[in-house]
């Protein structure tokens, strides 16, 4: 009997410890964990991760996006607003809808506050930045790319969940039977679902859940490419080095030491694969409007000399520096790399795929202070030429831009991250328009588009970059459905339409935003459509995918 009483004490006070933490938890407004279910959870809150939510409801079952972002829509809505568009023609379903909302969006006068439309040029990447006769827009600002992004997820009443981390210890993925049953995120929420999407830039999920992968560059005899793996003195863009310029802190001087920025070891063989990745960068948002600027500002831990590169580099002559402030509305511009020594902070991203989430957060402030650090050195450093300063004091941050952020953007520029090894692997001659990939469910056309890898010192002592490719392809070409899938025995509930399966060299093509977008709309009609199946989407029925993307007005080849 005093057994039974103390048990019965025992599990009251369980029971009353467990209610006050439930009270203190909901007194700080933090929600307890919970189980929450769809029939498919997408992880990540890129603008792949949207379309696909979007496709998921439009077919007509439930959907839950779980999200470590707070802001939707990844680089589309992070800087990237000079789209990488290739060949529009194949840009099709709701990512081309995105841009035409965008279109939509310009054509209100209230959308003109710096400028009036009239004053803005007309010029994108090979096509009218306003096409009329389309009805698209493909340059922007950040925040309207970002509202339209909400606007699909309001108008779909799509459930987001965000600040929301994979749980990526061994306990966070649930597999059964070769099958994602649930995975954790930190805050020790559980999502289940019939079948996930990782739409994420870095694969996260993918990884977590047993995925075999790829990180950095393979060997060209790999897959028979010829850009593949390490290529010196190969010079396709403007981002190297024209002219001799020592590495050396006391020009020519060995013994001096190396600059800051500059690797010590050789660029390896020409074709051998390494770990090594394309560089990342932030893509930055200026505005050269006096009421809607915000000066560089001087950043902690600031050192000049670690920009002494740059000095040496205006001092051969090299004027090119605003070359890539390409202009969006409103007097406004999305700033990417250029030239040899630029925003891309080369050789400082090679463990970010794996990373912890820890070490990814200072990686990302690495970036943000080379950045930081780079800008106020061009506005203010004497080592500067005088005419590039005074050009440079013109701009500023846009100030109604990342207002959360200090007006820097929220999404770094991560170009390659994690790539699958999945049932199809893209292959350099495939985003060159060379073959007819098996079982197409969009298309591509952009350049394979590689940034530099590595800075190093030559055998004759004078400092160089290596890794920028650009490729033209011979024609826009499909992208295969065996790209966005795992191999049936690692996992049969699971797509990947962000970290696709392909080499390094055909995933410089494939990474461009339009596309991401379209392989997430793909990814979510096949998951939908296993479900109805009650298969996995490696054993769907492509003819039935086929029909769906085709009634969705997805180009899946230049024929149709």
């Amino acid at each position: 009997m005093k057994n039974r009483v103390a048990r019965r004490l025992r599990v009251g006070q369980l029971l009353v410890c467990i209610g006050l933490i439930m009270q203190s938890v909901a007194a700080v407004g933090i929600a307890p964990p919970a189980t929450r279910r769809a029939d498919v959870i997408i992880y990540g809150g890129t603008s792949a991760a949207v379309m696909a939510a979007v496709q998921v409801h439009k077919m007509g079952m439930s959907v839950l996006v779980v999200s470590p972002d707070k802001h939707l829509g990844g680089l589309s809505s992070g800087g990237l607003g000079f789209t990488d568009t290739g060949n529009k023609e194949v840009i099709g379903g709701l990512s081309r809808e995105f841009y035409q909302r965008l279109y939509a969006h310009y054509q209100q006068d209230s959308a003109w506050k710096w400028q009036a439309r009239s004053e803005y040029g007309n010029t994108g990447q090979g096509t009218p930045a306003i096409d009329g006769n389309a009805r698209t827009m493909w340059i922007f600002e950040p925040h309207a790319a970002e509202q339209v992004f909400e606007d699909f997820v309001r108008e779909n009443d799509i459930t987001v969940f965000r600040n929301e981390w994979l749980d990526r210890s061994t306990k966070g993925v649930v597999k059964k039977e070769g099958a994602i049953q649930s995975f954790r995120t930190l805050t020790g929420h559980m999502y289940q679902g019939r079948m996930f999407i990782d739409a994420t830039y870095e694969g996260d999920l993918m990884a977590a859940a047993g995925v075999q992968y790829h990180v950095g560059r393979e060997a060209s005899t790999m897959y028979g490419e010829n850009w593949n793996g390490v290529q010196p003195n190969v010079f396709q863009h403007g981002h190297f080095f024209k002219a001799n310029i020592s590495p050396y802190k006391i020009p020519g001087d060995p013994k001096s030491g190396l600059l800051s920025e500059i690797a010590a070891d050789g660029p390896g063989e020409k074709g051998a694969g390494d770990h090594k990745i394309q560089a990342y960068c932030f893509r930055m948002c200026f505005s050269n409007h006096p009421n809607n600027r915000v000066p560089f500002a001087r950043p902690d831990g600031y050192d000049a000399s670690r920009y002494e590169l740059l000095g040496r580099v205006f001092d051969s002559g090299w004027r090119e520096m605003f070359q890539k402030f390409d202009p969006i509305p409103n007097r406004k511009t999305d700033t990417n790399n250029h030239g040899p020594f630029s925003s891309d902070y080369i050789g400082k991203n090679y463990d970010y795929p794996d990373a912890s989430y820890e070490r990814r957060r200072q990686i990302i402030r690495e970036h943000q202070r080379y950045q930081q650090g780079l800008l106020y050195f061009m506005a203010t450093d004497p080592r500067v030429p005088a005419d590039v300063r005074e050009a440079m004091q013109q701009w500023g941050l846009a100030k109604d831009e990342f207002t959360d952020n200090g007006n820097w953007p929220h999404q770094l520029y991560i170009r390659e991250a994690r790539r699958m090894l999945g049932t199809y692997v893209m292959k350099e001659a495939d985003a060159l328009g060379k073959t007819e990939v098996p079982q197409p469910i969009g298309m591509g056309s952009y350049a394979l588009d590689a940034h530099n890898a590595q800075r190093y010192v030559r055998a004759d002592g004078y400092v160089q970059n290596e890794g920028d490719i650009g490729v033209h392809p011979d024609k826009p070409y499909s992208i295969a459905y065996g790209s966005i899938l795992p191999r049936e025995k690692e996992c049969t509930n699971l797509l990947v339409p962000v970290c696709v399966s392909s080499s390094h060299i055909a995933y410089g093509s494939i990474r461009m935003e339009p596309v991401f977008m379209i392989l997430g709309q793909s990814a979510a009609t096949a998951a939908v459509l296993s479900i109805r199946q009650n298969t996995s989407p490696q054993r769907l029925s492509y003819d039935a995918l086929r029909t769906a993307l085709l009634q969705d007005r997805q180009r899946l080849t230049l024929a149709n």
